[in-house]
């Protein structure tokens, strides 16, 4: 399969760039627009094509049964995904570097590269490259675990195809682009980047180890619940979720602190925010209509109260819910794991008043799940000493 390239996605986001107002936003923008992605992505296509012709064993690798972590932001996502990758010789995922390395054939150039610089160099670039990744992504691991080895989104390899949430992070234009309601997308479309994304997983488990599932995490992928099911009809589903009083809030705190240091102006600010606040309800409602459409479907719902208190117990849960068996020594690395995840505390605070949110309206959109799992009322500081989430 040839790479895919969003055209028509690049061409309005160029639009919008073009006619940013605020001066540092324009540059920053064009810039990358204009002379960072066409020549990588350029690259990345010729690399995806050779990888037929280099690995011609690429076609028969099979996506069986894969897993896929889907809930809101911060509702427990990363801490379902961490401790499911620590599965040795289970799952297969990708690593926050490998998204930006699309191809079969750069990955394994990227290997054998670390290879030889451990062998020959001692680590030399090993250890300047973690010495940046600490620098870049250390301040940001007390909110969201991060780095360049570490287990991360799956939609970031969509990042180069100008098909990747990712992008609402550095052009935050809520209402202009969509990179979330894939499942109202046109057919063709919808069709074609899933099919990029399949192939991108496909890569991923030759590399990996053909034998093994793909596992994926991905709080951008409640509005294609139905692309996912069309595209891999064996699929299983994990679903944390969390009292939407303490992760809308965190989401757009989250969110608007990148968009500040763009020099966005308060009021573009709470336009963006009161968007994003509103597809909340969406990303908490679809997975559940979805999957009440397909009852053939394995999934298992995470309450995240339940996943803080015993992440262990909870893991198990979900093994036996999706099928998987897990051996002894997963059980006792689950166990560890488990503790160090319970000891992990987050001090942010958070209000739904400093974003203009009205807890009635939350409630009554959400409604059917806050009878389902028995929310309370907003906590007078959400999040103050609950364990870390994504």
């Amino acid at each position: 399969m040839l790479f895919h390239f969003d055209f028509a996605n690049y061409f309005r986001m160029l639009r919008l760039a073009w006619g940013e107002r605020n001066p540092y936003a324009r540059r920053v923008y064009l810039a990358k627009l204009l002379l960072w992605i066409p020549p990588v992505s350029a690259f990345h296509a010729v690399c995806f094509f050779l990888d037929g012709i280099l690995f011609p064993g690429l076609h028969r690798t099979k996506i069986v049964k894969p897993v896929f972590v889907i809930g809101h932001a911060r509702s427990g996502t990363t801490l379902v995904h961490r401790l499911m990758s620590r599965d040795e010789g289970r799952f297969s995922f990708f690593r926050l570097y490998e998204m930006f390395f699309p191809s079969l054939l750069q990955k394994v150039v990227i290997r054998k590269l670390a290879v030889a610089d451990a062998r020959f160099l001692g680590g030399f670039f090993e250890k300047r490259l973690m010495a940046w990744d600490e620098k870049r992504y250390g301040a940001q691991r007390a909110m969201h675990p991060t780095g360049l080895v570490e287990p991360e989104e799956d939609d970031q390899v969509l990042y180069y195809s100008c098909a990747s949430g990712f992008w609402i992070t550095k052009m935050p234009y809520m209402g202009d682009l969509d990179f979330f309601y894939v499942d109202r997308w046109p057919a063709r479309k919808r069709r074609r980047v899933m099919r990029f994304y399949a192939a991108c997983i496909r890569r991923q488990l030759y590399l990996n180890g053909g034998d093994l599932t793909h596992l994926s995490k991905n709080p951008v992928f409640p509005g294609r619940m139905r692309a996912l099911i069309e595209t891999f009809p064996d699929a299983r589903f994990v679903i944390p979720v969390r009292n939407p009083y303490e992760t809308i809030p965190s989401l757009l705190k989250l969110m608007r602190g990148g968009w500040k240091a763009l020099g966005w102006n308060e009021a573009r600010q709470r336009r963006c925010l009161a968007i994003l606040a509103e597809q909340s309800f969406d990303t908490y409602l679809h997975p559940f209509q979805v999957l009440a459409e397909h009852p053939e479907m394995r999934r298992a719902v995470v309450d995240y109260r339940d996943l803080v208190s015993n992440p262990a117990g909870t893991i198990e849960a979900i093994y036996g819910a999706l099928d998987i068996g897990m051996s002894p020594a997963y059980r006792a690395a689950l166990a560890s794991e488990g503790a160090r995840a319970r000891e992990h505390k987050s001090r942010s605070r958070y209000s739904l008043a400093e974003f203009g949110l009205e807890a009635d309206a939350i409630r009554t959109g959400l409604a059917e799940l806050f009878e389902r799992f028995g929310w309370e009322e907003p906590p007078m500081a959400a999040d103050e000493g609950e364990a870390e989430s994504g």
